[in-house]
């Protein structure tokens, strides 16, 4: 009689294996979905500031490109699936987030010793998204069950003094969030190399710093466009 091994001392490590395997092919698909929702939203948020900033130039202007988008239906299209596609980044960044008091004081512990500048930039990252959930949230449902879009109908909402304070909270945060994911991703991806992270941070900064010098103006604009 041929001797065999027992069941359980084959399939167990094999099981073990294959259940590793899949997890980490499960893991690798979900960062790269991950970072391709990053790089939609931050193609959207570059645009539609530019657009919104179009008010700079006049209120005609922007009322123009609302029309665009309202007669043609992308903003029926386009809104509805840059919230879709924003919380679902939400929901694949979460993964790696520490929301143990545990696990917080251990990445806090490890940052404040390692002095590690990315470190610190994904720190960052973490304390914007949970703010720019809520409010991007809202932002984005007063928006669109306001449509059209107008320049009158945002001077308004920021003249009415809460939006503003809000909006001024809101607009240094998504950049600032924007910017370093901008960066990260060239980072992570293989984009970027060692040697030239510290000059690609730097431009990153300049242009964050840009974007929002440029919503602020289009924050003052509204705040002093007439109604009537």
């Amino acid at each position: 009689m041929l001797f065999q091994w027992p069941e359980h001392f084959v399939t167990v490590p094999l099981t073990a294996e294959d259940t590793h395997r899949r997890l980490g092919k499960t893991s690798a698909y979900m960062d790269w979905l991950q970072m391709l929702s990053g790089v939609v939203l931050i193609i959207f948020m570059w645009s539609h500031l530019f657009l919104v900033s179009s008010v700079i130039i006049g209120p005609s202007v922007m009322n123009f490109i609302a029309w665009f988008f309202e007669v043609t239906r992308l903003v029926y299209i386009i809104g509805p699936g840059i919230f879709l596609v924003f919380l679902l980044h939400f929901v694949l960044a979460a993964r790696k987030m520490p929301w143990t008091t545990r696990q917080q004081t251990a990445m806090w512990a490890n940052a404040t010793r390692l002095h590690h500048q990315d470190t610190w930039l994904w720190l960052i990252q973490v304390g914007t998204a949970m703010v720019i959930l809520i409010m991007g949230s809202a932002h984005m449902w007063v928006v669109l069950t306001d449509l059209p879009i107008t320049a009158a109908k945002s001077a308004a909402r920021i003249q009415s003094g809460t939006w503003l304070v809000f909006y001024l909270v809101l607009l240094p945060l998504v950049e600032l969030h924007v910017g370093i994911g901008f960066y990260r991703i060239a980072v992570k991806w293989g984009f970027l190399s060692r040697a030239r992270r510290q000059g690609f941070h730097l431009k990153e900064s300049m242009l964050t710093i840009i974007l929002i010098i440029i919503g602020l103006v289009t924050l003052a604009r509204f705040m002093f466009l007439p109604l009537h």
